[in-house]
């Protein structure tokens, strides 16, 4: 949401807005001019004078917001979140990511490559770029990049030149309801997608194999990347190894062997970086340019971010919150922890994911050497009897005292601190307020030493 606000102002609009509480996103959203209220009430929609001409919501407003309903019960245009970002592209030509995991860092991969191209594209993003510490910008050229959600399908409102697909895996069934049906969106996303425009997908991944048949099926020119992608303008990921705090893949593009650096690290970071790097040469960017771009790509906030080291002890924060992001990530970490032990505090996301893939969490989490499980961030979700955090420390297949359920968040920083030491790496994980605890670990990291 913000992003579009930063956009809107920009280009010269009157923005106002609210949220539930203040933070850094809305202290720069007021400097840039907007007003915001804390708090949400049907008042709040007379902030500028003369009162709104529309009403942006996000898929986290629900239907009895005070001013969702005072907007209208006064007639103002109520548009979802999608539909304005949509407007906002027009006249420009698109480049959206989508997928289950990894449209974030994908977008700002591509975002920050096509920069070092001096291509300055408009772009909106699901978290902020390190680099400039903003999710979105209204640039001077003619491309416009965005992470495009399926959760609740908004995506097709978008009509891009080049989509890229990082995988399909089932997820956000509160909404969707059935795998099949949250397959089905993807199928209607590429018909969304221009008649001269191209499929770039990951044929790693089962679900955007099976989407790439079916795209070329539709006469859809596809790009394929990946360690099995073949044939004509794919990228052939033939080897992966780390490099830095990040790592270095091998690729077989175009009939040449390029490398690939990325500063941030796993293989599946190397992944999102031949989706990037094909994206940009889709839009008419240099190659070298564009690698010069994806090895000074700093990372993005909330993805394996570090937060600080005390004690010996490295803390780093990371959204993943769902069992494949999560199994990633920590494998990604595993190298980097070296000979200390990996320690992971997970938050599990929505009544709704924690009840289906409880088992598939406590798998993933199994990676780490020492587990601490939240309690379920609800987030837009009622609370649902019998399902908590317990349900994923249960399915964590390490010994009892490896495995620690903490209900109370304020207990978790002096929890962390004793099971930590020298060298050992943590992180923090969840894409709820779980990230407000690694600069509490650090803190009490300090005061124990």
């Amino acid at each position: 949401m913000s992003g579009i606000a930063r956009i809107l102002l920009a280009r010269g609009g009157r923005v106002s807005g609210s949220d539930a509480k203040d933070s850094r996103t809305v202290l720069a959203l007021r400097a840039q001019g907007a007003v915001v209220a804390v708090g949400h009430d049907g008042k709040n929609l007379d902030q500028l004078d003369g009162g709104p001409t529309a009403v942006v919501v996000s898929t986290a407003i629900r239907e009895d917001n005070p001013e969702l309903v005072e907007a209208r019960e006064r007639g103002v245009t109520v548009l979802r979140r999608a539909e304005a970002l949509a407007a906002l592209m027009l006249d420009h030509r698109v480049a959206c990511v989508a997928g289950t995991h990894g449209k974030t860092s994908t977008t700002s991969m591509l975002t920050v490559a096509l920069q070092h191209c001096r291509m300055d594209p408009s772009f909106a993003i699901g978290g902020d770029l390190n680099e400039s510490g903003a999710n979105a910008h209204q640039g001077t050229g003619g491309v416009f990049v965005a992470e495009a959600d399926e959760s609740d399908g908004s995506f097709l409102y978008f009509a891009p030149s080049v989509a890229v697909v990082t995988n399909v895996e089932a997820d956000h069934l509160d909404h969707h309801g059935t795998v099949e049906a949250y397959v089905a969106v993807f199928d209607s996303f590429l018909e969304r997608i221009e008649p001269d425009g191209v499929l770039i997908a990951c044929v790693d991944d089962p679900g955007a194999a099976a989407l790439v048949e079916r795209a070329g099926k539709l006469g859809i020119r596809v790009r394929p990347y990946g360690r099995t992608a073949s044939g004509k303008g794919s990228a052939k990921l033939v080897g992966f190894r780390p490099h830095g705090g990040g790592g270095m893949a091998t690729v077989e593009l175009d009939g040449d062997t390029v490398e690939v650096e990325v500063a941030v690290p796993g293989e599946h970071m190397a992944a999102n970086a031949l989706a990037a790097l094909l994206a940009g040469l889709e839009l008419g960017a240099e190659r070298d340019g564009l690698l010069e771009g994806l090895a000074a790509f700093g990372g993005v906030r909330r993805r394996f971010e570090f937060k600080g080291r005390e004690a010996g002890v490295r803390v780093y924060d990371d959204y993943a919150h769902h069992p494949t992001e999560v199994a990633a990530q920590l494998t990604a970490a595993r190298p980097i922890a070296g000979e200390g032990k990996l320690v992971v505090v997970f938050q599990p996301h929505l009544y709704s994911r924690t009840r289906t893939f409880a088992a598939e969490f406590g798998t993933a989490l199994g990676l780490a050497d020492e587990v601490v499980v939240l309690d379920v961030y609800g987030a837009r979700e009622d609370p649902e009897p019998g399902v908590t955090g317990g349900l994923v420390a249960e399915a964590v297949p390490l010994p009892t005292g490896q495995v620690h359920y903490e209900p109370s968040f304020d207990r978790v920083p002096a929890l962390v601190a004793g099971l930590v030491g020298d060298g050992d790496l943590v992180v923090t994980m969840g894409a709820g307020d779980v990230t407000m605890l690694g600069p509490e670990i650090v803190s009490e990291l300090g005061q124990k030493a």
